[in-house]
């Protein structure tokens, strides 16, 4: 059972355009129709964005810069930083927690205006269940003292149904987490075509204004 009804998506405004049109689409995906030639796609894909990035067509890529290299080192098991990168980039991201959310947007380059996507997360796994994730820590964050992480850290939602974290704490050798600990977040693999047909509620926020649910 998940501990929420609904989960929460934070959209750069200059994005919020395009989400209209498209739905939400992960960066490897917006760099695909940026028209930037294949080498610079993979540079981009790869690295670490130490500043929020502006696409030819305008699409805005948010920053990466809780998450050095040197820090993701210390903490990645069976991968690199650079695979970590490409590893998140593939993925659409939602909150469950709104306080989660506002750390977001006061920490990150996120444009003065943002819209927050309130979602049913039941209609978005009965469409993408197979292709949904969960997570029992911030991924996005590698500073101070970060978990352990690797391409388990992201549970399968079909796995996480049957035996919540086992998965993450056999792939990673890691202590097992307890089965109430409540997920951070719910990725979408690649994109959300559809995905203002489970939105509940939209808000716009201007600068400085926090999201109250």
């Amino acid at each position: 059972m998940l501990p929420a009804r609904h989960v929460y998506h934070l959209a750069d405004a200059e994005n919020w355009a395009s989400i209209q049109r498209r739905g939400l689409l992960s960066a490897t995906r917006l760099l695909a129709l940026s028209g930037l030639g294949a080498d610079e796609q993979a540079r981009i894909e790869y690295s670490q964005r130490p500043a929020s990035l502006t696409l030819p067509g305008g699409a805005v890529l948010r920053d990466q810069v809780p998450m050095p290299p040197s820090a993701l080192a210390r903490c990645l098991v069976g991968m690199s930083p650079s695979e970590w990168y490409a590893l998140l980039n593939s993925k659409v991201f939602f909150w469950f927690d709104i306080e989660r959310l506002n750390r977001q947007r006061r920490a990150s380059g996120i444009s003065p205006e943002a819209v927050v996507m309130t979602i049913d997360v039941e209609r978005l796994l009965a469409a993408h269940g197979a292709r949904a994730h969960l997570s029992p820590f911030n991924t996005g964050n590698a500073r101070r003292r970060p978990a352990i992480r690797g391409r388990a850290s992201f549970v399968p939602y079909t796995a996480w149904r049957e035996s919540r974290w086992d998965s993450e704490a056999a792939a990673l050798a890691t202590r097992p987490r307890a089965a109430s600990h409540r997920p951070v977040e719910l990725t979408v693999e690649d994109a959300v075509p559809e995905a203002m047909d489970f939105v509940v509620s939209l808000r716009h926020l201007s600068r400085d204004e926090g999201f109250a649910g």
